[in-house]
């Protein structure tokens, strides 16, 4: 035995030189000429182009359908048209007003009712889109019967139907003598024309939002989690609010900041059944209106600016929580 072979590792004797570069090479290990510095060529000298610096300074992993250029560009037009343009209009016409002009036409007394009956309608048709809608999700999701494809797609109709239609039917049903208001007809309670019908009209027109929110997540819920907590001996009500609603929470929160705001702005539905009684069933929407019908476009501008406002404060705020809830859950 040569010292050659005494040095080898015991592993490595009996190998032959073919199969332990083969198997260097399946490593991943190269020849030892294949460290060398390749050559430069003129073209790796070049800095890269302005739109492949602008494409990694914008996005996060690399794109894979190819036209990035064209599609940020449509996508910021069509953004400016239909959005920044609208605002900016609406800023710049307010700032021709004066701050006593301003705060005068926000601060009303006729007004400031008016948002407090918007503020109050759209936090209660919020809480029951919140309730009717999960549980509407829950039963799409989770149960197969006669007319549920039916039933699944009436819950867009408030997305396709106008909301002038939507109000007029649900005045037409909610008056003293309609099916539904008769019903009432001998008590003190008035659905139509009162409070209650601006809640029903917010609710109709947000309920959508809470069961698109909801029900694809309940959908993509694994049945053996539920299975696992009863087996450790949790109650429904346990399984429901210790491991389901976590896990729809940003759903939930999605939905429920759609649902808010669209109550924060609603018209159609709601100026055909609310009566618009100054200082008890005027909403905000509505006294915008009625500023545009007085020829008054300042006023109109500036309730129009705090509506959205109210509108853009509560939908970053739940993104913010959204984001927050999101980070501590993983």
């Amino acid at each position: 035995m040569t010292l050659e072979n005494t040095l080898q590792p015991k592993w490595t004797q009996g190998v032959p030189a073919s199969r332990g570069a083969s198997d260097s090479r399946r490593e991943g290990v190269q020849p030892s000429h294949a460290h060398a510095p390749a050559q430069a060529t003129p073209g790796d000298a070049g800095r890269p182009s302005t739109a492949r610096r602008l494409q990694s300074l914008v996005l996060y992993q690399k794109p894979v359908l190819p036209g990035f250029g064209l599609s940020l560009g449509v996508s910021v037009l069509f953004i400016s048209l239909v959005i920044l343009f609208p605002l900016s209009a609406l800023f710049v016409f307010i700032s021709d007003m004066g701050m006593a002009q301003f705060w005068s036409a926000v601060s009303d007394p006729r007004v400031v009712a008016a948002y407090r009956v918007t503020l109050s309608a759209a936090f209660w048709s919020t809480a029951a889109a919140l309730v009717i809608g999960t549980l509407l999700a829950w039963v799409l999701a989770r149960y197969d019967f006669p007319g549920r494809r039916l039933m699944d797609a009436m819950i867009d109709l408030p997305f396709a139907l106008p909301t002038a239609v939507a109000g007029l039917t649900l005045a037409t049903l909610l008056a003293p003598g309609g099916w539904i208001g008769q019903l009432f007809a001998g008590t003190d309670i008035r659905l139509a024309y009162a409070w209650p019908g601006i809640v029903i009209a917010m609710t109709f027109t947000s309920l959508p939002f809470i069961v698109r929110s909801v029900q694809p997540l309940i959908q993509s819920l694994d049945a053996s989690i539920e299975e696992a907590a009863q087996t450790l001996g949790a109650t429904p009500w346990q399984t429901f609010t210790r491991v389901l609603v976590p896990l729809l929470a940003p759903g939930l929160i999605a939905g429920t900041s759609q649902a808010f705001i669209r109550g924060l702005g609603e018209f159609g539905a709601v100026v055909l059944i609310a009566g618009n009684t100054p200082f008890k069933t005027e909403v905000a929407s509505l006294m915008i209106f009625v500023r545009l019908a007085e020829y008054d476009y300042a006023s109109a501008a500036a309730i129009a600016s705090v509506v959205l406002f109210a509108s853009l404060l509560m939908l970053f705020s739940v993104q913010l929580l959204q984001n927050r809830w999101l980070a501590k859950r993983r």
